[in-house]
């Protein structure tokens, strides 16, 4: 029972926190609102999620009857004032939300975490993919390759930076540290693209093993049971 309560608390502080930031007008208050939205997003249980992004989806949705009357206006007149009253009304109003969010502490990130949540339920709540395409949108314009910025991965770069490397490997999977190490060495290269506002997440990266000549074969340069280095082929 107690366990009730409290999960309908989180609830309601979120939804609350939600509402005050999506209404404030002004700046000064906004940072703060936004850490508040997000410190109670965190608090929601996995299976609260679903209930969280629903409420996006019912409560900020475009007016029906507003998209309508601008639509029905733009036809008649297809002038630039028109044009874009009829932007301002079909834009969603959790499209805001999510730009407000993002000047949070560590905002972007907690955007990006809560799309890998919204993605977990789509299956099961289609109709979430409207809430999908909205974070989506903003997502791919604020990851817009002239925003990344490369930079040389080695043994020297943030723990962090290399633990990611280790988790995020695909095609050929890196076996821990020494694993890593050996794939780091002088005669290797290792190249990533950063965010600004992810300095520690190596959303793109290739590793690259300088050699003489072509190799036929790829495996003994990530086979770490070969024993070579790139310098040795």
């Amino acid at each position: 029972m107690l366990e009730k309560l409290a999960k309908a608390r989180y609830f309601s502080r979120v939804t609350g926190a939600v509402n005050r930031l999506i209404s404030e007008r002004g700046e000064s208050n906004a940072v703060s609102m936004a850490d508040e939205v997000i410190h109670n997003y965190r608090k929601l249980s996995k299976d609260q999620h679903a209930k969280f992004f629903t409420f996006l989806f019912q409560k900020l949705n475009p007016d029906p009857a507003a998209v309508m009357a601008a639509a029905q206006n733009f036809s008649v007149e297809g002038n630039a004032r028109n044009y874009i009253k009829l932007q301002r009304v079909t834009e969603p109003p959790r499209q805001e939300l999510f730009r407000r969010l993002n000047r949070a502490t560590d905002g972007t990130a907690a955007l990006v975490a809560m799309r890998r949540d919204l993605l977990q339920l789509l299956d099961k709540q289609p109709e979430l993919t409207a809430v999908d395409f909205d974070l989506r949108h903003l997502l791919s314009s604020w990851f817009n390759p002239g925003f990344l910025k490369m930079h040389r991965v080695d043994w020297k770069s943030p723990a962090e930076v290399l633990e990611k490397l280790i988790q995020h490997e695909a095609v050929h999977a890196i076996d821990g540290w020494d694993d890593l190490r050996r794939r780091l060495q002088p005669d290797r290269r290792c190249f990533a693209f950063f965010h600004p506002q992810l300095p520690n997440e190596p959303l793109i990266f290739v590793e690259v093993a300088l050699l003489p000549e072509i190799p036929a074969v790829i495996t003994p340069l990530v086979d770490k049971k070969s024993g070579n280095s790139s310098s040795n082929l």
